[in-house]
């Protein structure tokens, strides 16, 4: 549930946004770029987001389709344009986006709560949401009318309720705004993902270990913090993983994280130990960060099976307990 656009990428590698020659447009948004990473893994997914009622926004219907993503709860707001994302595109760590139709709003911000199917929303084996989509009204108490039909904290076989702590600061009016956000909706939460930047928004700053410890200690069951060139923390009650990073060359990195989520979903989902989870959602991530586009690149289940295979991890066999 969450954000939509039509990200636009330059075909130049390398080259400063003014001089960039050419472009190509994608299906973007992290929430959409999740659902169709769960999808290349073998899940049934959807996602609930707006768009403007223009062509931008039928091209985005027809991707998510493409992709195997349910439409049906992508709805249109005839007066608001589609969004669309430009990225600079500067290996190895340099990706500047610029948002184009977002301000002073967004279509996937007039999400409100009485137009949601909470029966689906309650039904679903994994609900992910993002931090962006608090961020405003009426998406802020859509957000927390849906997470209220969720289950509460506990993780019932199969049963997920994840928040992406993907705090953007241009979307906010401070730092003390989101955090106050965030508190309002993780005791409805029992998995939460983000880098050390983004759990000091929603926790505090400290180390890995503290941020992953107070995200516990506020309900979470499994708190996820990522450590950019060392890897991937996990912590729950009883365990501590740490997944090694998976070595590629950057070509594109925004579109790393959005791979992990969705690999993470499938491993969840497949009732993989911790461990495994990570090293497969990392390897996804590291697959994605190796190619130009996002949602195009999401890989397969094949493809992160070789790459783990080739740095000597394997991955288990799914026990399926949702779709």
């Amino acid at each position: 549930m969450g954000r939509i656009s039509v990200d636009v990428y330059p075909d130049d590698i390398g080259v400063p946004l003014e001089d960039v020659a050419g472009f190509t447009k994608y299906l973007g948004g992290s929430p959409s770029n999740v659902a169709v990473a769960a999808a290349r893994h073998g899940r049934r997914s959807g996602v609930i987001t707006r768009t403007g009622q223009d062509p931008f926004g039928e091209y985005l219907h027809r991707e998510l389709r493409k992709f195997g993503v349910d439409d049906r709860f992508v709805t249109s707001v005839p007066h608001l344009q589609t969004p669309v994302t430009f990225c600079a595109i500067m290996p190895p760590d340099a990706f500047p986006l610029y948002f184009y139709g977002r301000f002073p709003t967004a279509p996937d911000l007039q999400i409100d709560a009485g137009s949601l199917d909470l029966d689906a929303v309650r039904d679903a084996g994994i609900f992910w949401s993002t931090v962006t989509g608090l961020c405003q009204e009426p998406s802020r108490s859509a957000h927390l009318a849906a997470h209220r039909v969720r289950p509460r904290q506990e993780l019932p076989a199969g049963r997920f309720t994840v928040l992406d702590l993907d705090y953007r600061p241009m979307f906010w009016g401070g730092e003390a705004e989101a955090a106050a956000e965030v508190a309002r909706i993780l005791p409805y939460v029992n998995v939460a993902i983000g880098n050390e930047t983004e759990c000091a928004v929603a926790v505090g700053a400290g180390t890995p270990d503290e941020q992953a410890d107070r995200l516990l200690a506020a309900g979470v069951s499994i708190a996820v913090v990522k450590l950019g060139a060392d890897g991937v923390l996990a912590k729950t009650a009883a365990e501590r993983v740490v997944s090694a990073p998976v070595r590629v060359k950057t070509v594109n990195g925004l579109g790393a994280g959005d791979a992990f989520g969705g690999a993470f979903c499938h491993g969840l989902l497949s009732g993989w130990p911790l461990a495994a989870v990570l090293d497969y959602a990392n390897a996804a991530g590291a697959i994605v960060a190796s190619r130009l586009s996002c949602a195009d690149a999401m890989p397969t289940p094949d493809e992160v099976a070789a790459l783990l295979a080739g740095q000597g991890r394997t991955v288990p066999e799914p026990m399926e307990s949702a779709p």
